[in-house]
């Protein structure tokens, strides 16, 4: 999902929740977790401001906190990834993350999204968030599933496997950080060559096996296409837990293994802001 900002009332991309540009997009959040598959929100990034209004104290935490609170509950939204790109202190993110924790259970996802340099260097000038990441791995990494890391826009680069080998050298757990970069060399700076970044994730592949990415990949591919197959069997630790609980995506009747998951929606009509013929 979009950035969500933080005023009184959270908006989606500028626009409130609930405008008519979203209805297609809640519609096919429905679907895809009657699918199996979770989705989550991310707040902050370029909405600047949210983590700054989160950082007060209890009370002005409250006035801001609730509403989004409420939005996460109203769309039974999965999980949330917390994108930092101002300051906050360190015990303002571990307020919000135990908070987050404490109204929506030990299940709900959190992910944070540091630039890479955060979890190589302690300097404040290669860090946007303000407090240390790895005081808050030490401190509370067992509510965070993993980190959306940005290799990208001169905070990293994946054109050599410098920058992934000193995160493990510093001891942070492969299956926890997944790498982020740009797809296209029109959408930032840091686009590196598929042929380039092929050899750079091999052999990281090769260092670091714990890991398994292409895994999801593949499975994806299965329910976009809606081919008949399980999900995947993953080893890496940090996920057993979630695929002990997996159904097959298809089975013999396509409502067999929804008993307990969200509804499939009911009909809808898609509203885009596309070309419209006259």
């Amino acid at each position: 999902m979009p950035p969500i900002p933080i005023p009184t009332t959270p908006k989606i991309n500028d626009h409130v929740p609930h405008d008519e540009r979203y209805v297609t997009m809640w519609a096919e959040l429905r679907i895809l977790q009657a699918s199996g598959i979770k989705v989550m929100g991310m707040l902050g990034g370029a909405a600047k401001g949210s983590f700054t209004r989160l950082d007060q104290d209890d009370a002005i935490f409250e006035i801001y906190y609730v509403p989004l609170r409420n939005l996460i509950r109203e769309r039974g939204l999965d999980g949330l990834d917390l994108d930092v790109e101002e300051e906050m202190s360190l015990a303002g993110i571990i307020r919000l993350i135990d908070r987050l924790k404490a109204d929506f259970g030990s299940g709900f996802i959190i992910t944070l999204a540091p630039v890479a340099a955060a979890l190589i260097s302690e300097r404040p000038e290669h860090n946007l968030s303000g407090f240390n990441y790895e005081a808050l791995e030490v401190m509370r990494g067992s509510s965070i599933a993993w980190y959306n890391t940005q290799f990208y826009c001169g905070w990293g680069d994946m054109s050599k496997t410098a920058g992934y080998d000193m995160m493990m050298m510093r001891g942070w757990p492969a299956h926890k950080v997944v790498v982020g970069m740009v797809t296209n060399p029109g959408n930032g700076n840091g686009w590196v060559p598929f042929e380039i970044l092929r050899e750079v994730l091999l052999n990281l592949k090769l260092r670091y096996p714990t890991d398994r990415p292409w895994e999801w990949a593949a499975w994806m591919t299965k329910v976009l296409d809606k081919l008949p197959a399980a999900a995947p069997s993953v080893t890496s630790a940090s996920t057993s837990a979630v695929v002990e609980k997996q159904k097959p995506l298809v089975s013999s009747n396509v409502d067999d293994d929804l008993l307990g998951d969200a509804p499939l929606p009911l009909e809808f009509e898609y509203h885009s802001e596309g070309l419209v013929e006259d």
